[in-house]
């Protein structure tokens, strides 16, 4: 195996890996900052190493038997008790006789340490920007310079990001734990907030050329099966997985070949991705089964349900998603949720219907700045035959959105209305 091909293969072992190594390392230094340096350290050393030895039978061990060395040089230079410098120093040497067996070694504790990491990176102390960037890096296993190209911001400004959110932790000193009781809940909201976010990004980018952006939905997706594997009884969690399973699975139908975008009613749904629905169907009746009132994610998980059950858009039970979308406004009330309600309605009822609801969300102020208003509006307008104002609505969404791809689709929709 050539440099090149060494240097590709330790790049998908160190994103598979990393989160284990990081985790594992902030157990033994308490520092999630450090913990990441020195994991960094020890990738590092790989790529040096690795291109001439070879890569190891079982390289996550290898990475952790590396970075841990590390640890303990971090320890012996700081101010930790002698004791604990012994009971690691005794704990290596035990293990450096069986390296490949280290990683099996620390299974009592990596699905733990994991747990930590994640309620870590997700810790309500940063900001929602931090959360992400923290989440990408340290559970993602991916570069700066991929995450700022990601969400379109410099490396620099995603690099001071990262910094500051591991600094923000170090300061507060939060505790390397999975929090208990009313605490956890809310910080699992946390953290399902965050893998949303980040697989919303990559199935409807905000901005740039590109309708999605797949990476980002990817991991999303890994982020999120690795999580229901760590905290299986929680329903919320196989319900977030279910509701991006069976979205993602159009991914192939939403872009044609020059990457524009096709709408849900306009795409082939041969090109549904028939594995990723079977699976999110799964995940939808695994929350289901647990029981207890159904939190948003699995109510949305229950409406793309809707749409992957129908063979075609006119199959579609709009009358259950209308249902769905009202116990969904009743949980969490929002005009965003009203707005789909709309949508829904009109199908289910005709665009009069559901342009009577839009009506009553025009003047929200949450809804100022938010294209899908008027580009809602648009629709029901010229499927009603007022072509007039529906062009000047979807002129009015195409300026508001910062994707160029939906901006062009709307700016067509606009010349339509003749």
């Amino acid at each position: 195996m050539g440099t090149t091909e060494t240097h590709r293969a330790i790049e998908a072992v160190w994103k598979i890996e990393s989160a284990r190594v990081i985790a594992g390392l902030t157990r033994i230094v308490r520092d999630v900052g450090v913990a990441e340096e020195l994991a960094q350290d020890a990738l590092v050393v790989a790529l040096e190493k690795w291109p001439e030895s070879g890569i190891p039978d079982n390289p996550g061990a290898w990475l952790m038997g590396t970075a841990k060395h590390r640890a303990i040089d971090y320890l012996r230079r700081g101010t930790l008790a002698e004791g604990k410098h012994k009971i690691l120093g005794r704990e290596m040497a035990e293990r450096e006789m069986q390296v490949p067996d280290l990683a099996a070694a620390m299974d009592d504790n990596i699905g733990d340490d994991v747990l930590r990491l994640v309620f870590i990176a997700c810790h309500p102390v940063l900001s929602m920007e931090a959360r992400v960037a923290l989440t990408l890096r340290m559970l993602g296993g991916l570069a700066t310079d991929e995450i700022a190209r990601s969400f379109l911001v410099s490396e620099p400004t995603m690099a001071q990001r990262i910094v500051r959110a591991k600094k923000t932790l170090s300061d507060a000193q939060v505790p390397f734990e999975v929090p208990r009781g009313a605490e956890f809940t809310a910080r699992l909201s946390s953290v399902l907030q965050v893998i949303y976010l980040i697989f919303n990004e990559g199935y409807s980018a905000t901005a740039g050329d590109d309708w999605m952006r797949p990476a980002l939905l990817e991991e999303a997706l890994r982020l999120g099966r690795v999580l229901a594997e760590l905290v299986p009884k929680e329903a919320e969690v196989h319900g977030l997985v279910a509701l991006m399973e069976i979205q993602a699975s159009r991914a192939k139908a939403r872009v044609n070949e020059a990457g524009e975008p096709i709408l849900l009613l306009d795409q082939d749904r041969t090109r549904w991705d028939r594995l990723l629905i079977g699976r999110g169907l799964t995940a939808l009746d695994r929350a289901e089964r647990l029981g207890g009132r159904r939190g948003s994610y699995t109510i949305q998980a229950a409406i793309t349900a809707c749409h992957a059950r129908a063979a075609t858009g006119d199959d579609t039970d709009w009358s259950r998603i209308v249902e769905l979308y009202g116990e969904l406004a009743a949980l969490e009330p929002s005009p965003v949720v009203e707005l789909n309600r709309a949508v829904a309605m009109s199908m289910a009822r005709g665009p009069a219907a559901g342009l009577e609801l839009v009506e009553a969300l025009k003047d929200d102020p949450a809804l100022r700045g938010y294209h899908l208003l008027p580009s809602v509006r648009g629709d029901l307008l010229k499927k009603l035959g007022r072509l007039s104002e529906a062009r000047t609505e979807f002129e009015r969404a195409a300026a508001m959105t910062r994707n160029d791809r939906e901006r062009n689709l709307l700016l067509e929709r606009a010349r339509s209305c003749v």
